[in-house]
């Protein structure tokens, strides 16, 4: 009896540029591919609740994928080390292959099993796939990460040009009826009542051949304006890769071999997007903490406010500022917010109304559909001044510039905020400011059809710009806590 290669498969859901898939096909043995919910290790952060209606469907395209290839794939719940010992004893196998993941609690509970199965004599070797760098490899002059993005850029640039993408299986020898595993619908991962996913099937196709799609009609529709029109909300000029990327769809490696032919400013400033990404990574490998401390250690005494009603007014779109409304009414349809009107909501919540970082960044982390481990908590950290190559903590969004600026059209405003829709463009983003006889017109009516502001933005800077001098001259009520205590 030959003994099978195990794969385990997570945050890579494709067989296209698969190493762990490739090599365990390339050594003509049966391929037992396994998928495990591991929502019971510590440490590692369960998944939110769009991310798990995305992770359903995509498990589903990868099921038909292997299927045509010739292997089943496997459905488990529980500890990775667990089934995994399970999956070998029920199978015989004596290897088992996986790509490499870069949360430190995901690595952590990948580095036990690596020992563990090493410890029974059992083949472990684990495959790039999901950066183009190892963030335990690329340092700086000093030895130590990288903190700023530009350094960081120019070092991933000048190293080792990324590999050409990996050749799918074109057939696996499967093996068949050595595991029992769950029903994609006995994992739970889809709403059910209520059922808020619809705005989310419209607008997405989770899975790598939706992957593929997307990438191939961003390079030939938006790439060429890219630099220009991804500011743009009212515009589809970004490359809404990010949900693929996030459960290992597609691969970074893919997309820069996809634009190895583009050339001109967007495809230039989009290779440096995905470097963002990276970078990200690279902050969170070397900060487990990074969802839930400040990176910047002083900045754990900002003294937050605790307002529950305006955290909710925020969370539904009612803060009475329409590009904000605007965007957080996306976020809760369709499981997404374009990056420009994501830094405006972020600057919003945490510099106008003073709310803790980590309550928007969670709130993201569960209506996201492309809530990343790294890039959502460093994205909230960079906004807040706390984090590494952070904003200037005196960078605060007026939201009514930014909407006139990116948004001028109203095309944006009009579509997620209809009750404004019929206000001219020059009160669209300040209804406030519109005279009692256009708003009626209009059909609007401040307080009653849309909310007016929950804070006054400029009164509300003035108070963040206390509170953030107050941490940089370490005078908060918590720093002088602890100067009495350790005095």
């Amino acid at each position: 009896m030959v003994s099978p290669v195990i794969v385990l498969l997570r945050r890579d859901l494709r067989i296209r540029d698969n190493g762990a898939l490739a090599a365990a096909a390339d050594t003509g043995r049966p391929v037992l591919p396994i998928f495990i919910l591991d929502e019971e290790n510590d440490g590692v952060r369960p998944i939110g609740a769009a991310s798990r209606w995305w992770l359903h469907h995509s498990l589903h395209g990868l099921q038909k994928a292997l299927k045509k290839v010739g292997a089943e794939l496997v459905l488990k719940r529980g500890r990775t080390a667990d089934v995994v010992a399970e999956a070998i004893d029920a199978s015989g196998a004596d290897t088992v292959f996986w790509n490499r993941r870069y949360d430190p609690a995901e690595a952590a509970v990948d580095a036990a099993l690596k020992t563990g199965v090493r410890e029974r004599d059992i083949v472990a070797r684990s495959f790039d796939g999901a950066l183009t760098h190892e963030p335990s490899l690329l340092k700086t002059g000093s030895g130590g990460f990288y903190k700023v993005y530009t350094p960081f850029w120019k070092a991933l640039e000048s190293g080792v040009e990324p590999r050409d993408p990996i050749d799918p299986p074109s057939s696996i020898q499967g093996l068949k009826g050595s595991l029992d595993g769950l029903t994609l619908d006995e994992l739970g991962l889809l709403p059910a009542k209520p059922d808020w996913s619809a705005g989310l099937r419209e607008c997405w196709t989770p899975g790598e051949d939706g992957a593929h799609r997307r990438l191939h009609d961003f390079i030939e529709e938006s790439l060429p304006d890219y630099e220009r029109s991804r500011d743009i909300p009212g515009k589809a000029g970004t490359s809404g890769l990010s949900p693929h990327l996030t459960f290992g769809e597609i691969t970074p490696f893919q997309i820069l071999a996809a634009l190895h032919k583009s050339h001109g400013a967007g495809a230039a400033k989009f290779r440096k997007e995905l470097a963002w990404r990276e970078f990200s990574y690279h902050l969170l490998f070397h900060n487990p903490h990074l969802r839930d401390r400040a990176f910047r250690p002083e900045y754990d005494d900002f003294e937050w406010r605790r307002d529950g009603k305006a955290l909710k007014a925020w969370q539904r779109g009612l803060t009475g500022y329409p590009i904000v409304d605007a965007g957080m009414r996306e976020l809760w349809r369709t499981g997404w917010m374009h990056n420009r009107v994501r830094m405006i909501a972020a600057s919003f919540l945490i510099k106008d109304l003073l709310i803790d970082w980590r309550d928007g960044e969670r709130w993201f982390w569960d209506t996201l559909v492309d809530a990343d481990p790294a890039n959502n908590p460093a994205s909230w950290q960079w906004v807040a001044g706390s984090g590494a190559d952070a904003a200037p903590y005196f960078r605060i969004f007026n939201p009514v510039l930014q909407g006139e600026r990116f948004d001028p059209d109203g095309d944006y405003v009009r579509r997620w905020v209809p009750e404004l829709a019929k206000l001219p463009d020059r009160f669209l983003h300040k209804p406030w400011e519109a005279p009692p006889a256009l708003l009626a017109e209009s059909g609007v009516t401040l307080g009653e059809t849309y909310p007016a502001p929950i804070v006054d933005h400029h009164a509300a800077r003035d108070r963040a710009m206390k509170a953030y001098r107050a941490v940089r001259s370490d005078e908060t009520p918590q720093s002088q806590a602890r100067k009495r205590k350790a005095s």
